[in-house]
């Protein structure tokens, strides 16, 4: 794991190549990935669409370090991570990316504050939990318990968890899945806030187009494949988005 630390700062920070990802043998062999090439760059936005089944949250788990690639180059700022070893993931997993995923997954007993504090506790050059909730708009609520706050305050706990530990790389999959309108754009200025505040690569995958509007770049999935890639001259606000 120390080639993450040396690796040149200029570098993609994830670089793909004829990535596959097979599940299953024999008659049962499913092609979950087939033949994926992408770079990912610093501070980049982009937003990965497809319908179910598509691969989007293959290609996040690959990404992320939640599983492994069958064949294929992957890289993480020069470092192969679909080479690694379980323990160097683990520690991948816990220093450079912070996940959100649609089910905010906090612990009931505890407060925003200390849901927070969880991830702080253990990374290695974290944000104070108070810092990191003020930076999702939650900076009253943070001594709530989760059945207090609404859908869209716990997700945004669930960030504040997901950042608070400075990673590289924030990774959502379907964010707003679980929420209203309204809530779910609370959620996705919060996600732009810390693309934009922090620098964060930022990664969504989601079926909702209407979020492709926000994006640096968008890719589309479909049976494993890209099949489109788009550019937006300029990014919308989260706040503008029509659903």
């Amino acid at each position: 794991m120390a080639q993450i630390e040396n690796a040149d700062p200029t570098a993609p920070v994830f670089h793909a190549r004829a990535l596959r990802k097979i599940y299953g043998a024999g008659e049962a062999e499913v092609c979950a990935l087939d033949g994926i090439t992408l770079d990912c760059h610093p501070g980049e936005f982009l937003v990965v669409l497809g319908a179910s089944g598509s691969g989007k949250s293959t290609l996040l788990n690959l990404l992320g370090g939640l599983d492994t690639p069958t064949s294929g180059t992957l890289l993480y700022r020069g470092w192969d991570l679909g080479g690694a070893d379980e323990a160097s993931l683990t520690r991948y997993r816990r220093d450079a990316v912070g996940f959100v995923f649609q089910f905010y997954n906090l612990i009931p007993s505890l407060t925003a504050r200390e849901n927070v504090a969880l991830i702080t506790e253990i990374a290695a050059d974290p944000m104070s939990p108070e810092e990191a909730l003020h930076l999702v708009g939650l900076g009253a609520r943070m001594d709530h318990f989760p059945a207090q706050l609404s859908g869209g305050e716990q997700q945004r706990v669930a960030i504040a968890r997901a950042i608070a530990k400075r990673p590289a790389v924030l990774m959502c999959d379907e964010p707003t899945g679980a929420l209203d309108v309204r809530t779910g754009m609370a959620v996705l200025e919060a996600i732009e806030k810390i693309n934009r505040d922090l620098g964060t690569l930022t990664l969504i995958i989601t079926h909702n187009s209407v979020m492709a509007g926000m994006a640096d770049r968008v890719l589309t999935l479909s049976d494993g494949h890209i099949t489109g890639e788009k550019r937006n001259a300029t990014r919308a606000a989260a706040s503008s988005l029509a659903w």
